[in-house]
């Protein structure tokens, strides 16, 4: 359960597809994320596209949660070198020598972690979205506010000056600033432009049901989403909550208001930038050119230090193509256990042209409509029964996205 521990708890995982010699391990988001349940549907339709998917139960998740005794798994159980040798621990497991790793967002620093303690078990990579190190945030500041404070980029060129007037009249505080930065990558310029253009004019109804949503999608869900353990990992070990440097759109000031935690930073496990050149396998860094998270500055500069990369830069995604452009996600698996990784980086427009999940355009397609109804609507003490409409399915949407909890046919 821990270093010079001798108690112990059962780590979950599933294999689904036909077995093959290199099956994809895939690790979620997070921390707090799970894999079992939380990712059931996405792991028939890897199968389907003809892969061999394992995914592990991130300990001190889910099913992952808790020791022999019943009990929750304790702090020192949760860190990232744990974590790290979890894989490799479940590929013994599995008796497979080795694997392409397959990491999204906080899962990619655990994957390249599989690479730096354990690099034999590798066979490929692939980070979508990738971290770097803790000092992302320098990066993550400087392109946050440059495309959406100084308009940096041609569909932001309007845009800025009305966020500059809401961050000084205190209505763009820096967690308002990560629901904008959403909704840029999401729903687009065009869509964010419309949102200001409302909160310039007092009309706030659809910007709280927008953070509404957010505070619903990062609640607690048992077997879905549970970072009350693992979230120290986040801040103890990968500097989340770093330290502030008081200017507007603060990410790190919107994780402390997010998080409720009293871990602070003591050390990161790695040094990245050290050991990635080390890496002696092909790895696929994927970028989204809206992403406002783990912005495409930090694939770029991941591309530059790993010996064998292919770098797959598509423009009109955010962040997280594991789960926001999943699709796309898994043509770029297939490729790779294809032994085709060579030709990503020429196909990435038609990768980019790919749908996400019909469920999520409905989502983005309900708020762009509810704010164009808003917008071309007096200022009435009633809003039109469309509007109504939309904001009702804002708020059943995240309810519909999440998974069903276990029951008599959960695996």
């Amino acid at each position: 359960m821990s270093p010079g521990s001798d108690e112990q708890f059962d780590l979950y995982y599933v294999r689904d597809g036909r077995k093959s010699a290199h099956p994809v391990v895939i690790i979620p988001g997070g921390p707090g994320m799970a894999s079992v349940l939380a990712y059931r549907g996405f792991r028939q339709r890897a199968v389907d596209a003809g892969l061999d998917v394992i995914m592990v139960e991130h300990r001190g998740i889910g099913l992952s949660r808790l020791n022999d005794a019943g009990e929750n798994l304790p702090p020192e159980a949760l860190t990232v070198e744990q974590v790290v040798d979890d894989i490799a621990a479940v590929l013994d497991d599995a008796r497979v020598e080795s694997a392409t790793i397959f990491g999204s967002s906080y899962g990619t620093y655990i994957a390249a972690g599989v690479g730096v303690r354990h690099p034999h078990r590798v066979q490929a990579m692939i980070l979508d979205s990738p971290l770097l190190s803790r000092h992302d945030v320098e990066i993550v500041r400087d392109t946050l506010r440059h495309v959406l404070l100084k308009g940096d980029r041609a569909d932001t060129v309007t845009l800025a000056p009305k966020m500059r007037r809401l961050v000084d009249r205190g209505i763009m505080t820096p967690a308002a600033g990560q629901l904008a930065a959403t909704v840029y990558g999401y729903g687009g310029a065009e869509l964010l432009e419309r949102q200001l253009d409302l909160l310039l004019t007092g009309r706030k109804m659809l910007w709280r049901t927008l953070s509404r949503v957010g505070k619903i999608v990062t609640r607690k869900v048992p077997y879905s989403y549970e970072v009350d353990l693992v979230g120290r990992i986040a801040f103890r070990e990968l500097d989340y909550g770093a330290e502030p440097d008081g200017l507007p759109l603060d990410p790190a000031v919107a994780y402390r208001e997010t998080f409720d935690t009293t871990e602070t930073f003591v050390a990161e496990p790695y040094d990245l930038v050290a050991e990635m050149p080390k890496f002696d396998w092909p790895t696929v860094v994927i970028a989204g050119g809206r992403d406002l998270v783990t912005p495409p500055a930090v694939a770029e500069r991941i591309a530059t230090l790993l010996p064998h990369p292919v770098l797959v830069n598509m423009p009109t995604m955010a962040h997280a193509a594991l789960d926001f452009r999943e699709p796309a996600a898994l043509a770029i698996a297939k490729s790779v256990c294809d032994g085709e990784m060579d030709e990503l980086a020429h196909r990435a427009p038609d990768l980019d042209a790919i749908q996400p999940p019909l469920a999520l355009r409905l989502l983005w397609e309900a708020v762009d409509l509810a704010a164009r109804a808003e917008l071309a609507t007096p200022r009435l003490p009633q809003l039109p029964r469309i509007t109504e409409l939309t904001h009702q399915l804002l708020n059943q949407l995240p309810q519909q996205l999440r998974p069903q909890r276990p029951g008599v046919n959960s695996a």
